[in-house]
């Protein structure tokens, strides 16, 4: 998965940070309507490959199986424990009050994983980024 950045500053290692420019769900820049209350710019280290300096534009990688493992952890597992809880409790001949309930402990068993898997690998590598070439 690849993203344009710009460079914000060099540091050691190898390493830079840079300003990745989030995308609006508009589809516009949040300049035309101002109503995106979320910050617009992130700023990310990412390994500098090429030797980039700050204000040059790039264009960063990550690899696209981290991303997609974090998005099935945090959209796709409390859907699917969600519709478990439910199918679980009406198999069992629960009434549809207990269903409901049944279904958002589905959504918070789902939080708590979340958070479990959040915590434990706080050592561990998360997403990292590479710049690959300039823009």
């Amino acid at each position: 998965m690849t993203q344009d950045a710009i460079v914000f500053k060099c540091l050691e290692n190898g390493m830079a940070e840079v300003v990745v420019m989030r995308g609006t769900a508009c589809g516009s820049g949040c300049s035309s309507c101002e109503a995106c209350v979320f910050q617009n710019e992130l700023k990310t280290e990412a390994r500098n490959l090429i030797g980039a300096k700050p204000g040059q534009k790039v264009v960063i990688e990550s690899k696209s199986s981290r991303v997609y493992r974090a998005i099935l952890l945090v959209y796709i597992l409390p859907i699917v424990l969600a519709i478990l809880g439910y199918f679980l409790a009406y198999t069992l001949g629960a009434s549809e009050g207990i269903c409901i309930v049944a279904t958002f402990l589905g959504i918070v068993l789902g939080g708590i994983i979340i958070v479990l898997s959040q915590r434990l690998k706080r050592d561990k590598a998360g997403i990292t980024f590479d710049i690959i070439q300039f823009k």
